[in-house]
């Protein structure tokens, strides 16, 4: 079992530590020239005099200016393991350093920035979307997509709980890839939940991570979230988990 998780624009900025050593990260061999590129280029917009135009290219507004400093020094910045970095809402409900490290080991985390890294890989906090334009670099799920597909184990089953562009950035072929949504029930009908989906997901990811055993089929995936609580039904043969949330 592979799951796949976004990132969060929520992050910990950690204030001491070692910095980052792209020859340490997950898939080093083939995704460590990318990264080099990518943070090189990312650091230079973020250091740009044209600070409009940096903000533009990042998708930023100008209350969000701090972040530019942030990316301007990443390759001398504190790092802590992704586990830690990440802290928005799906990340508040799946609490991934709690668990054990053979169940993080399931877990890959997708980056505009890093392509992808292992719980345990030591990051800093960064700023960059996978919808953000950097000067000399393509779109960057097309970008990532011919290393990543080189790179990343498709085969078995894997959990994808990413969002569409970084969905966009790989999709498995061979694996049976299992998708999950979230619902509401109003006057007898289902809604499509946006807002909370992340949270959703967040707590899928948990127990996954904290069943017995892998989840090897789309059944198992849905029986772990109904053991923790989640009312739950698979639907059709698309392998798609729908998750009535309150």
């Amino acid at each position: 079992m592979l799951i796949l998780l976004p990132p969060s624009e929520a992050k910990f900025a950690p204030d001491y530590g070692a910095p980052v050593e792209l020859p340490a990260l997950a898939y080093a061999g083939e995704l460590t020239a990318k990264r080099e590129r990518v943070l090189a280029a990312l650091v230079r917009t973020s250091a740009s005099r044209q600070r409009g135009r940096a903000l533009k290219a990042l998708g930023l507004s100008a209350g969000q200016a701090g972040e530019l400093d942030r990316n301007a020094h990443l390759p001398g910045a504190p790092a802590a393991p992704a586990a830690e970095i990440y802290t928005g809402v799906l990340y508040e409900r799946l609490r991934l350093p709690e668990l054990a490290a053979e169940a993080r080991d399931h877990v890959l985390i997708a980056s505009a920035l890093w392509g992808v890294v292992a719980a345990g890989d030591r990051i800093p906090a960064y700023r960059l979307s996978i919808s953000a334009r950097l000067p000399r670099v393509a779109g960057l799920a097309g970008y990532w997509r011919p290393a990543l597909e080189r790179a990343l184990p498709d085969e078995g089953l894997v959990v994808d709980l990413r969002s569409g562009g970084y969905a966009a950035a790989w999709t498995p072929r061979r694996a049976t890839v299992v998708t999950v949504r979230g619902f509401t029930e109003q006057d007898g009908a289902r809604k499509v939940i946006t807002h909370h989906v992340k949270s959703v997901r967040g707590e899928v990811a948990r127990a996954l991570l904290q069943a017995p055993e892998p989840a090897r089929t789309p059944e198992d995936v849905a029986e772990a979230a109904a053991r923790a609580g989640l009312e739950v039904e698979l639907t059709g043969t698309s392998v798609d988990v729908t998750l009535l949330a309150a």
